[in-house]
């Protein structure tokens, strides 16, 4: 899976600017998203923008007046020598067609390009430049909570769905029930959820519904944690394992988790990729190396190391806690390759 941040695009976006050319007078921003890129854009190279349907109807955002801003706007969308029509990305390039056929109608496109930061290939025939490449499957920051891949993804509830509780709340009982009932929605998707992955616990299935059906969250399934208490929870500390090995046993391709430390135990323990929202990075499972091997290793609790008094099964099951199903089966196949010269 694929990720870039807004930070990713700023970076992408001054990486690139050698390759246009010097003449811009306007950037048009393709709604929404393009926008967004248009906006950071301009605000590295001081150069006026607009959003397409302004720039249809002859309007510039207004803003400051340094020397290179006035001389652009003074000409006037007519006589400017060059203008740059930015969305963020491109796929199959029905988005960037239909710009293009509204700005030909409209009678526009004598000095206008077309450009994308992010591509699915270097060379698109919709547009003029393409930035960066990134393949699919790709999510972006800014795209996320509204992106087809939740429908194949596990997704966390408090801390993403709606904002923690606080520890007054998180009581386990009355308040608890009480900040469920009235918990502040955070992020709302407008996709269909493939499996909710809670470390809530099953007593609370009910109003855990009852709170989604009000906010109108649709999803496929709701996987909560089946213990007595938040007690037994704290003391197993049972919460990334968990999500990981459900995530590991479904054919999800993302993890949305609230807290960073639990994201990168979800990423280890799954092997597959995990969002986390509060740290707004993406985490990965690690490249299964010698290396690696050794300081899993040398961290693991000894008494798991005690292989004498360990049956061959336990450690198989204790290998694939450690490196999950992918990195176990990789390993399985280095060990039985054959020397060279066997």
């Amino acid at each position: 899976m694929q990720y870039r941040s807004i930070a990713d695009m700023n970076d992408t976006i001054v990486r690139n600017l050698h390759r246009l050319p010097k003449d811009i007078d306007l950037v048009v921003g393709v709604p929404r998203s393009g926008i967004l890129a248009a906006n950071l854009f301009c605000l590295v190279t001081n150069i006026p923008m607009t959003d397409l349907d302004s720039f249809l109807e002859g309007k510039i955002y207004t803003s400051g007046v340094s020397p290179k801003r006035r001389e652009a706007l003074d000409r006037g969308i007519s006589d400017m020598r060059r203008i740059l029509v930015l969305d963020d990305s491109i796929n199959g390039g029905r988005a960037m067609l239909a710009a293009r056929k509204r700005i030909e109608d409209a009678h526009l496109s004598d000095n206008v390009m077309m450009a994308a930061v992010y591509g699915a290939q270097p060379d698109h025939k919709e547009a003029d430049f393409v930035f960066e490449v990134v393949a699919r499957p790709r999510v972006f920051q800014w795209n996320l909570m509204h992106h087809e891949v939740l429908e194949r993804s596990c997704v966390d509830i408090d801390g993403v769905l709606c904002f923690d509780p606080t520890e007054e709340e998180n009581d386990d009982g009355a308040r608890y029930e009480d900040f469920i009932s009235r918990a502040l929605p955070l992020h709302v998707p407008t996709k269909r959820l493939g499996t909710l992955v809670t470390s809530r616990l099953e007593k609370y299935r009910t109003s855990t519904e009852a709170w989604l059906k009000k906010h109108r969250i649709e999803y496929g399934e709701l996987v909560m944690l089946d213990l007595p208490s938040k007690a037994e929870r704290q003391r197993l500390k049972s919460h990334g394992s968990f999500k990981g090995s459900v995530y590991r046993n479904s054919d999800a391709q993302l993890f949305i988790e609230s807290e960073p430390a639990q994201a990168e135990a979800i990423a280890r323990i799954s092997g597959k990729p995990v969002f986390c929202v509060e740290s707004q990075q993406m985490y990965y499972a690690e490249p299964l190396t010698p290396a690696a091997l050794r300081q899993k290793l040398r961290t693991m609790p000894s008494r798991l190391r005690e292989s004498r008094r360990t049956s061959k099964q336990r450690m198989k099951e204790i290998a694939r806690g450690l490196l999950g199903e992918e990195s176990y089966a990789r390993l399985k196949n280095v060990v039985k390759r054959p020397a060279i010269g066997d």
